[in-house]
């Protein structure tokens, strides 16, 4: 799963809650059959044009992240996102659960939130894991 946003505020404290989110170690869910075990997986920020930022993650902790990220608040400003999340391709977040979040340090950190995009499922054909089904992120 991809959350697109554009985090704004000081650069430091910006990067400090970035490197956060790049410290966060998930458990992508693998199946082969009726088996099944989790790989650590850390999450991955990129960039993307017009200071936008993608922040891609196992789909099982899509609520967790998405809180964490604000995306249950309206933008700031009254910012209309629309072209944005055509831009990049993302759809609009529709409802989720927003009891949990991740203890990455926003501090003076604002969040405009644009939207996500969903992965498929992959299925390794050789290597290590040759069988095993996963998010293919």
């Amino acid at each position: 799963m991809h959350a697109v946003f554009i985090p704004y505020g000081a650069r430091p404290r910006v990067e400090v809650f970035l490197r956060a989110m790049e410290a966060e170690l998930f458990g992508l869910r693998m199946w082969k059959g009726k088996k099944s075990k989790v790989m650590g997986l850390y999450g991955a920020v990129r960039l993307l044009p017009f200071g936008a930022m993608e922040y891609v993650f196992p789909k099982e902790y899509k609520d967790k992240v998405l809180t964490t990220l604000n995306f249950h608040s309206k933008a700031p400003y009254g910012i209309s996102t629309v072209a944005l999340r055509k831009m990049f391709k993302c759809k609009k977040v529709g409802k989720f659960n927003t009891d949990a979040q991740f203890t990455w340090d926003k501090q003076f950190v604002s969040i405009i939130h644009v939207g996500i995009r969903e992965d498929g499922e992959f299925t390794d054909p050789d290597g290590q894991y040759k069988g095993w089904t996963h998010e293919a992120i």
